[in-house]
């Protein structure tokens, strides 16, 4: 049987620990586990621990961790995706989605056709929120090392700062990706829901990222990591 799975934003070790509140309110209140009933627990370093909860209360929850052993091994491909921003559940769908196929970091771009617009108070929120949601994509799959999610940036920050390996624009007229040999480092640039404007894409190149696609087919901004991803880490990755 399967433990129940939770990150803990704090470094682990073997012993008793009192877990933070919103850890303890979900595992008590929502999940109603009991006490002697046995969890998982890791904190983003790779390693994972198993341990069985000591107290469960409605503000306490106290586990104690018996057994430490590393956890599933990260893609050797080393990806950070540039997500064009794009509205609410697709945003999130892209986020969760690559972070199961292995993503190491996602930067949120923001490009002339973006349909949405974050300012800064907002902008943290939603940052904080898609981080949660790579945590949670991170439990379900079995991940030990959670994805870093940067907050937005305009495009053309984005292209100065990223260094990869291989730098790939996502263009319908281009090259297919079993064209380029195989990276340590890959760097995915993806439009959002109104795409990159020839401008952009021209950009992009100007930066070293080469126009790649991934068959004769438009796929819509949440759809593309995906494929994307999968088929990286099938040419080059864990797959």
């Amino acid at each position: 049987m399967r433990l129940s799975r939770f990150f803990i934003e704090a470094p682990l070790s073997l012993g008793e620990h009192e877990l933070p509140e919103a850890q303890a309110h979900y595992i008590g209140r929502v999940l109603r586990m009991a006490e002697g009933d046995a969890l998982q627990l890791f904190d983003g370093s790779g390693q994972e621990f198993r341990g069985t909860l000591l107290e469960v209360g409605k503000k306490r929850v106290r586990v104690q961790l018996n057994e430490t052993f590393a956890g599933q091994t990260e893609s050797p491909l080393l990806i950070h995706l540039g997500q064009g921003l794009s509205r609410g559940e697709r945003m999130d769908w892209a986020i969760q989605k690559a972070t199961e196929l292995g993503v190491t970091q996602i930067t949120p771009i923001v490009s002339e056709r973006c349909e949405v617009r974050l300012k800064d108070d907002r902008a943290e929120k939603r940052q904080l929120h898609w981080q949660q949601i790579a945590i949670s994509a991170c439990e379900q799959c079995g991940r030990s090392v959670v994805p870093v999610i940067h907050p937005p940036m305009a495009l053309a920050d984005w292209l100065k700062r990223t260094e990869a390996d291989l730098k790939l624009v996502l263009h319908p007229v281009a090259e297919p990706l079993t064209s380029h040999s195989k990276p340590n480092s890959l760097a995915f640039l993806i439009g959002p829901e109104g795409g990159l404007n020839d401008a952009e894409v021209a950009q992009a190149q100007d930066a070293g990222f080469h126009a790649a696609r991934l068959g004769p087919r438009v796929l819509r901004t949440e759809t593309a990591p995906v494929v994307a991803l999968s088929v990286a880490q099938q040419l080059w990755g864990d797959f």
